[in-house]
């Protein structure tokens, strides 16, 4: 596996967020944290990013611990729900920020900038800022800044949830041919079944801090491990989906 949680806990105010957590990530594979609210997903996330620290338990990535190492040297590209792109720089100058904290050549930075801005489809919109962007596009800006700096990892929290349902579609499609194309690991959360049944390679479903179930969309719909899967999945959508 390139990316093991093994045997993750951790509490906030005597709450478990996560209890126990254990679970793999191959290499190049595109992972589903699938669960409702509160299930733990987003702690999940934000242990492997470093922004929160496990009570017990090992996060390794290619083997190697990660849990005493800092978020910024990981190596990991994270794509927020709100884009949390810079308000007051251009699309271009947000894809390099990344490139720029590293110190990167300024010849290697416009290389790497251009090569995004062709990736994602916008190599005509460099000069403009996230205002004059639609939610779909200031999306793609987002992915191609986490992508800037080559990272192993990539995490996305949510990343279509504050995009409109005929949008969201479209981009579902673009992100795993996307994620196809460069290759990298990656890991996203989401409540929304058809979403992780599109995107996914393997599903991690999360229910009140534990892992329930890990499998493929069609391993968790035909064949669900858990009496929670089996109310929680609704399989004549899934079945649906997989007609169009």
């Amino acid at each position: 596996m390139y990316i093991e949680m093994r045997e993750i806990n951790k509490t906030f105010d005597g709450f478990h967020a996560s209890e126990n957590v254990s679970f793999g990530v191959e290499k190049g594979h595109l992972a589903a944290l699938l669960g409702p609210s509160g299930s733990g997903k987003t702690t999940i996330l934000r242990m492997i990013a470093g922004l929160d620290v496990p009570d017990s338990g090992d996060i390794l990535v290619e083997g190697k611990r990660m849990n005493d190492i800092p978020g910024s040297k990981r190596g990991i590209g994270f794509v927020f729900q709100n884009y949390a792109l810079f308000r007051y720089m251009t699309v271009a100058d947000n894809i390099a920020f990344g490139l720029e904290i590293q110190k990167r050549k300024k010849t290697e930075i416009k290389e790497r900038v251009e090569e995004l801005l062709e990736l994602i489809s916008m190599k005509d919109l460099g000069k403009r800022y996230p205002h004059q962007l639609s939610g779909g596009q200031r999306q793609r800006v987002a992915f191609a800044r986490a992508l800037a700096p080559d990272p192993h990892l990539l995490l996305l929290d949510e990343p279509f949830a504050a995009i409109d349902a005929k949008v969201r579609r479209e981009l579902r499609s673009w992100l795993k041919e996307m994620i196809g194309r460069v290759g990298v690991t990656s890991i996203f959360v989401t409540h929304d079944q058809e979403e992780a049944m599109e995107v996914a390679d393997t599903i991690i479903v999360t229910n009140q801090g534990r892992v329930e179930q890990i499998g493929t969309p069609e391993e968790i719909c035909h064949h669900p491990a858990t009496s929670f899967v089996q109310d929680f999945i609704d399989l004549p959508r899934y079945e649906a989906l997989m007609m169009k």
